[in-house]
């Protein structure tokens, strides 16, 4: 049983199912705990499994393990299994190489996305922060709150300004993103108007109470508008059209990096 499906199991047996009064039990955004047991299958940062552990009488060897009672004994605590490296990593967009205080040598692929017919102007050198999605509330929230949940910075020349970054998970973006790519984002307006469609966005919208946040081409509709076309590079992943006045949040992607570790 994975992580995913133990949280699931918490949910099913201590809270009869109700995701809602899980997360308020735990003090994580109930978009966070959507996306751990939902469809996406996120995995948990510390953040959420010390919550888990702490607020919700879990033990932490049967959430990271499953060995043991999944209740903890008092006397349970959780320990930290890695640390994060918070050094500023510098990349090169011209030459696909990384400069960082770290010994290690990766292989990093920088690709820039998009389109746009109107040429954007590009920063010499800008400094961006790359944040923990999982611990936030929602891309509404990460977006109207920029200075939280920071867990490094990244710079990059010669690009589009950006209002931040992110790890994606899930493979419907793929070959062109894969789960563990960072993507770079650029908040724009939620209002359709400001859609260039047939480009890549990171969105979020909410249908029947549930919240979702994908990132997907943004494409004209046979509906007509307010609806949209939400399309996936994956072809084993069907378009689907939402109506656009469902969107809460939205930001165009700009770039990603892939790194693949040499060591």
């Amino acid at each position: 049983m994975s992580i995913n499906k133990r949280i699931q199991y918490i949910i099913d047996k201590q809270y009869s199912g109700n995701k809602s009064a899980f997360s308020k039990v735990i003090k994580v955004g109930a978009t966070v705990v959507q996306n751990i047991v939902g469809t996406r299958k996120g995995k948990p940062s510390y953040d959420v499994i010390e919550a888990i552990c702490a607020n919700a009488n879990i033990s932490a060897e049967w959430l990271l393990t499953g060995k043991g009672s999944m209740l903890k004994n008092e006397t349970d605590s959780l320990t930290p299994t890695h640390t994060q490296d918070t050094s500023c990593t510098e990349l090169s967009s011209d030459k696909g190489t990384k400069k960082s205080s770290n010994k290690q040598e990766d292989d990093v692929k920088i690709v820039n996305i998009g389109n746009l017919k109107s040429p954007e102007k590009r920063m010499n050198a800008q400094t961006i922060n790359l944040y923990d999605f999982e611990a936030t509330a929602g891309l509404r929230e990460l977006l109207d709150n920029r200075h939280a949940n920071i867990i490094d910075t990244i710079k990059i020349p010669n690009m589009p300004k950006c209002d931040g970054a992110i790890h994606i998970v899930g493979d419907s973006m793929y070959p062109l993103l894969k789960s563990g790519d960072i993507v770079f984002y650029k908040e724009v307006p939620v209002d359709v108007q400001y859609i260039f469609y047939g480009e890549m966005y990171l969105l979020s919208y909410n249908i029947d109470g549930d919240d979702y946040v994908v990132v997907k081409y943004i494409k004209k509709s046979a509906q007509g508008e307010p609806f949209v076309t939400l399309a996936s590079q994956n072809p084993n992943h069907a378009d689907k059209d939402i109506d656009f006045r469902h969107v809460n949040a939205v930001a165009l992607i700009k770039a990603s990096i892939r790194i693949n570790s040499m060591a």
